[in-house]
């Protein structure tokens, strides 16, 4: 199965989830980890699964990964399963700051953007995305999360083999 994390990262905390999520799902020469500025969208050529993470930045993906998906064709992910997740705080966090409160509530997280946008291109979601948190706007992840991120990345592997 050819897979493909592909992720943006700022501070590292991001890199350092897709890092574990991509080291569970295979051999690095089966699930490729990289940056949408490291490659262009042939690397979607013959990929049957496609994880994608982005920190959540303004309530969104970032801007470089955001511009590279939009370069998808309409029908570009038809037959891949997908899946997505991001970093972000806390929901004691985000509750203890109103705005940051009422602006979750009207935009969401990066991952549910990512989601919308593989799915509008053709992409069979196979997990519900997944929100990795981190302590602080630059991090560090907290306690735990990189934990998460390899149960969550067996999920993905355990429906992927199932679905394929």
């Amino acid at each position: 199965m050819k897979t493909l994390v592909l992720y943006d990262s700022q501070y590292g905390n991001t890199q350092q989830i897709a890092q574990a999520i991509a080291a569970q799902l295979g051999p690095a020469e089966e699930a490729a980890l990289k940056r949408p500025t490291e490659i262009d969208l042939t690397a979607l050529t013959g990929v049957n699964l496609l994880v994608v993470g982005s920190p959540t930045q303004r309530f969104m993906a970032t801007p470089a990964l955001m511009t590279w998906l939009k370069g998808i064709a309409r029908d570009g992910l038809r037959g891949v399963r997908v899946a997505t997740f991001d970093t972000r705080l806390t929901e004691q966090q985000i509750q203890a700051t109103p705005v940051l409160k009422w602006f979750v509530r009207k935009s969401s997280y990066a991952a549910w953007w990512l989601t919308k946008h593989l799915q509008k291109k053709g992409g069979q979601l196979i997990l519900p995305p997944e929100g990795f948190y981190v302590a602080g706007m630059e991090g560090p992840l907290l306690p735990g999360e990189l934990k998460r991120a390899e149960e969550w990345a067996r999920q993905i592997l355990n429906r992927s083999l199932m679905a394929g």
